[in-house]
């Protein structure tokens, strides 16, 4: 049967994020800090031979933000 559905396309602030305490609908999201201003952090998930979920969390770089102009974004999107 089905295990697990993953998916994507909504801003998670925690990077990933389970919909039910059985853990079979995972949200993940991998643009750390959306638009330069939701400070959210990203996730990639994985998975190993056995199938067995690996989540790896991951932040900004520093050096992605640097320059930006903030007026240049499109309010409709924040």
């Amino acid at each position: 049967g089905l295990d697990l559905i993953c998916r994507a396309h909504q801003l998670v602030q925690e990077g990933y994020k389970y919909m039910f305490p059985e853990k079979s609908l995972v949200t993940v999201w991998s643009a750390p800090n959306y638009c330069y201003r939701c400070g959210n952090v990203a996730a990639i998930l994985s998975f190993d031979e056995n199938l067995e979920r690996d989540f790896k969390l991951f932040r900004e770089v520093a050096e992605s933000s640097d320059g930006f102009n903030q007026r240049a974004l499109v309010p409709y999107f924040l």
